[in-house]
């Protein structure tokens, strides 16, 4: 087969296996472009497995690629279980697959592959982001536009979960807002003419830093400098420094080890991390409370007092610990749940 013109990069979530078995079976076999796809799951699934069920559906072999492979025309790539899918091209073009640190939480991430294909191949990219939760692949279609692709998104009112459509329209200057059923024949359409000219568009030279920082695994403070400048905020992943990126427009993070983090995503972890702090406290005073109690039985009349005393002061503050943790859960799932903003 011969080597892509286009390449249609897809990225998913929640709900986006059987997405993605919808969109695979409108794609003809004599499309013009490979296909790449990520989608999240556990580290320990049956890549093959999930392969072999896209392509009961599908016109276009799919397949879990291997270190090296070449790309070819009207393939369908699925990103093996924690490994990150990788583009090299477009004058050898080839796939690498790697363990290189997680970005956004995820391996294989969707906007690692995102900023790999738009590197390599610049207008020839379309990137899909279809139904999900939380903020992958927001971050990656910049990428893509920035050099020059195109940028589609499943309509939210036909995503199982809106969450990742909704942050990408909200972020990025989108191309295409289609649903499901109408997404096949536009990437057909998008991908079956001579690619368009990028004009004077070069790559920015970050997004090469940053895919050249991907391909070799870890980074060093030096390259990290070039795209950002340090923050007083340290890496969730490995408690390393975090630099800030000052390039784009989705305001990102990222560690000289190579996790990358949009602020979206490092708000939410640094949330998680405080509140195991704070039921690590908790547990600490309801243990100091029971030490003091079994004090309180041993002492003298007086000496029991004042521990009683410490006692009802320390009731105080667990009870006014607890109401914050309890309620700040309450709060926080009620505002992250799809069922809670289906209204």
């Amino acid at each position: 087969m011969p080597a892509p013109t286009y390449l249609i990069v897809i990225g998913t979530s929640a709900g986006g296996m059987p997405a993605l078995v919808q969109l695979v079976a409108q794609l003809p076999a004599t499309l013009n472009a490979a296909v790449l796809v990520v989608q999240h799951f556990a580290p320990d699934s049956d890549g093959p497995h999930l392969a072999n069920r896209l392509a009961r559906h599908a016109a276009l072999p799919c397949r879990i690629p291997n270190n090296g492979d070449l790309l070819e025309t009207g393939t369908l790539y699925l990103a093996p279980p924690d490994r990150h899918l990788l583009v090299k091209g477009p004058e050898a073009p080839h796939l690498l697959v790697t363990k290189g640190p997680r970005e956004n939480n995820y391996r294989p991430a969707i906007d690692t592959l995102f900023r790999s294909a738009a590197v390599a191949y610049g207008p020839a990219v379309v990137g899909v982001v279809l139904t999900g939760m939380l903020h992958d692949g927001t971050a990656g279609l910049e990428f893509i536009k920035r050099c020059g692709g195109r940028a589609v998104v499943q309509h939210p009112d036909d995503a199982e979960y809106p969450s990742m459509p909704e942050t990408a329209l909200r972020n990025v200057a989108v191309d295409h807002v289609v649903p499901l059923e109408a997404m096949g024949q536009l990437l057909e359409e998008l991908t079956s003419g001579p690619v368009p000219s990028g004009g004077d568009l070069t790559i920015p030279e970050d997004l090469k830093q940053e895919a050249a920082i991907a391909e070799r695994v870890v980074g060093n403070t030096e390259d990290i400098d070039k795209l950002g400048q340090m923050a007083p905020l340290t890496c969730p992943d490995c408690g390393g420094n975090l630099w800030e990126i000052t390039h784009g427009k989705v305001l990102r993070y990222r560690c000289h080890t190579g996790h990358a983090f949009t602020a979206d995503t490092l708000l939410r972890d640094s949330e998680h991390s405080l509140e195991e702090t704070l039921w690590v406290a908790l547990r600490m005073m309801e243990e100091r409370k029971n030490l003091l109690t079994s004090m309180a039985t041993h002492g003298s009349t007086l000496y029991a007092v004042q521990q009683t005393e410490r006692i009802e002061e320390l009731k105080k503050h667990v009870n006014r610990m607890r109401e914050f943790l309890l309620n700040g859960l309450s709060n926080r799932h009620n505002a992250t749940d799809p069922a809670a903003s289906s209204d």
